[in-house]
C-alpha cells in the first residue's frame, strides 16, 4: 500500500494527506476520555467489628488457608473433590472466559478494520466498478485486496467500552473466587452438620436403651406385685417416643450426605466420615483483623466494586455517542472493466480517506441513554454500599453468636451433668424405696433434652467458625491453584 501512495498523479497530493494523518493523530494524542473517571464509593466503616472484643488486630482469622481452619484429613478431600468438580464453580469459570473473550473483542475496537472483497458484474450502463463513467462495457470486476477502516477514539468511547469490558471481567473473576469460598464453606458446614447428627442419634440410642432399662426395671416390680402397670406402660411410651426420633435423623443424615454429594458433582451416596470432630477437635481462636481491610478481602465486596467501575465506565461510553465520530479509510485494489483488462497497469485502484459523522436529533434518545447510564451506576455504587453493610453485619453475627455459643455451652454442660446425678439419684432411691416412679422418669425425661440441646451448641460452635471465616473473606491470599489443590 505504500507503493501506491507513493504514486499519486497530483504533486500536492502528498502534502494533503502528511497533514491529514498529521492532525488526526495530534488529535488523538491530545484527546481524553469523556465521562467520570472510576473512584470506589466511600464507606462508613466501623472502627473495631461490633462483638470482637475493644480492639481489633491487624492479623486476621481470614488469613489462613481453608485447610486450617478445621484440621480434619477427610474434609480436606471432600472439599478438594469439590473445588475439582463442583458445577457452581465450572460454571463460574465458563463466565469468566465469556467475559475475557468479551475484552477481547472491545479491544479489537483500537485497530483497523482491515476487509477483502470481490466482485465480478455483468450489466448494462453499469458505473459502481468502472474505471471511467462512459464506457459501454458490460462486464465489471472489482478486487479489493486491502479495505481497511478505523475509527479515531478522541472521545475515548473504546477506551471506556474497554474500561467497562475489564471491570466486568475482574467483576465475574471475584464472583468464581466467592463461588469457590461459598462451596468450600457449604462442604464444611454439610460435614459438620452429618457429624452433630450422629452425635444426636448416638443420645438418641442411648435414651433409649435407657428408657428400656427403666421399662424393664417397673416390668419386674410390676410382675412381682410391687407396682402397678401404669410405670411400665409410662417407661415403654418414652421408649417408643425416643425410638421414634431415630429414623428422622437418619433421614437427615442421608439427605446431607445427598447435598455433600451435589456439591461434590456426584451422584447421591453416602459419606464417610472418620473422626469425631465435634468433640475431638475444639473451637479455634479467630481474630477478626481490621473492618478496612474486609473491603480487600470479601470476593462479594470485590466484585460489586468492579461493578460500580464497569457502570462509571458506560458513563463515558453513553456521553460520547454525542459528540461526533473521526475515521480512517483506505482501499487498494483493481477495478476493471472489461474483465480481460484486470492485469493492466491502468486498472490499478487505491484511496485514503476520512470520514466525518455524528447526530444532529435522535428525538431525546441520546439524553435517555445518558441518564439510563447514571441510573446504572447509581444502583451498582448502592448495591456496593450495601453488600459491605452486610459484610459488616455477617462478621458481627459470627463473632457474637462465638461468645454466646460458648456461655451456653457452659451453662448446657453443667445441665447435662446435673440431671446425668438426676437420674443415678432417682434410680438408687427408687429401688430403695424411697421414691416413686414419677420420680425416675422425670428425671430421665428432662436428661434427655439437655444431652441433645448440648450436642446441637456443640454443632453451631463449629458451623459458626466456618461463618465467620465466610464473612471475614477467609482464604483471600491464596492463589486459584492453592484454593483447587490444598497443600
Amino acid at each position: 500500500m505504500t507503493e501506491l501512495v507513493q504514486r499519486p498523479k497530483a504533486a500536492g497530493h502528498y502534502s494533503l494527506v502528511s497533514l491529514l494523518a498529521i492532525s488526526v493523530l495530534a488529535t488523538f494524542f491530545i484527546s481524553c476520555a469523556v465521562g467520570p473517571n472510576y473512584r470506589r464509593p466511600a464507606l462508613n466503616s466501623p472502627a473495631v467489628f461490633r462483638g470482637a472484643g475493644a480492639a481489633s488486630q491487624q492479623a486476621s482469622f481470614a488469613d489462613l488457608a481453608w485447610w486450617e481452619v478445621y484440621k480434619d484429613d477427610t474434609l480436606k478431600d471432600l472439599v478438594k473433590t469439590a473445588m475439582a468438580n463442583n458445577y457452581d464453580i465450572r460454571l463460574a469459570a465458563a463466565r469468566i472466559e465469556q467475559e475475557r473473550e468479551i475484552v477481547a473483542q472491545t479491544r479489537a475496537l483500537y485497530f483497523p478494520n482491515v476487509n477483502y472483497l470481490t466482485t465480478l458484474t455483468y450489466g448494462k450502463n453499469q458505473f459502481q466498478y468502472s474505471p471511467s463513467s462512459n464506457t459501454k462495457n458490460p462486464e465489471g470486476f472489482l478486487a479489493s485486496l486491502a479495505l481497511a477502516t478505523w475509527e479515531v477514539d478522541i472521545w475515548g468511547r473504546i477506551r471506556r467500552s474497554n474500561e467497562a469490558a475489564r471491570a466486568q471481567y475482574l467483576a465475574s473473576y471475584e464472583v468464581r473466587r466467592g463461588v469457590m469460598l461459598s462451596v468450600m464453606c457449604d462442604v464444611s458446614e454439610s460435614y459438620l452438620t452429618i457429624l452433630g447428627l450422629q452425635l444426636q442419634l448416638n443420645i438418641a440410642r442411648q435414651a433409649e436403651q435407657a428408657f428400656g432399662g427403666i421399662r424393664k426395671l417397673f416390668e419386674e416390680r410390676f410382675q412381682g406385685g410391687d407396682a402397678s402397670k401404669l410405670p411400665v406402660s409410662r417407661a415403654a411410651a418414652d421408649e417408643a417416643e425416643v425410638a421414634g426420633q431415630i429414623p428422622e435423623l437418619e433421614r437427615q443424615i442421608a439427605v446431607t450426605e445427598d447435598q455433600i454429594s451435589l456439591l461434590l458433582g456426584q451422584n447421591p451416596g453416602s459419606i464417610e466420615t472418620r473422626a469425631k470432630l465435634l468433640i475431638e477437635t475444639p473451637p479455634p481462636e479467630v481474630p477478626a483483623g481490621l473492618p478496612s481491610a474486609l473491603l480487600e478481602r470479601r470476593p462479594d465486596i470485590l466484585s460489586a466494586a468492579q461493578r460500580v467501575h464497569s457502570a462509571s465506565a458506560g458513563i463515558g461510553v453513553a456521553k460520547a455517542a454525542f459528540f461526533p465520530q473521526f475515521g480512517l479509510t483506505a482501499l487498494f485494489g483493481k477495478i476493471s472493466q472489461p474483465l480481460s483488462d484486470v492485469t493492466s497497469g491502468h486498472t490499478n485502484a487505491w484511496s485514503v480517506g476520512t470520514n466525518f459523522a455524528g447526530p444532529l436529533f435522535e428525538g431525546g434518545k441520546l439524553v435517555a441513554q445518558k441518564r439510563e447510564a447514571i441510573a446504572v451506576w447509581q444502583e451498582a455504587t448502592l448495591q456496593y454500599q450495601q453488600t459491605a453493610l452486610s459484610a459488616f453485619r455477617d462478621v458481627s453475627n459470627a463473632l457474637i453468636s462465638r461468645e454466646k455459643y460458648a456461655e451456653i455451652r457452659a451453662k448446657q454442660t453443667r445441665a447435662v451433668e446435673e440431671n446425668d446425678t438426676g437420674v443415678q439419684l432417682a434410680l438408687k432411691r427408687y429401688r430403695q424405696g424411697f421414691a416413686s416412679y414419677l420420680e425416675v422418669l422425670d428425671a430421665q425425661e428432662r436428661l434427655y433434652p439437655t444431652q441433645v440441646a448440648l450436642a446441637e451448641t456443640e454443632l453451631n460452635q463449629r458451623l459458626v467458625i466456618v461463618q465467620l471465616y465466610k464473612a471475614l473473606g477467609g482464604g483471600w491470599k491464596l492463589s486459584d491453584e492453592q484454593w483447587m489443590n490444598a497443600k
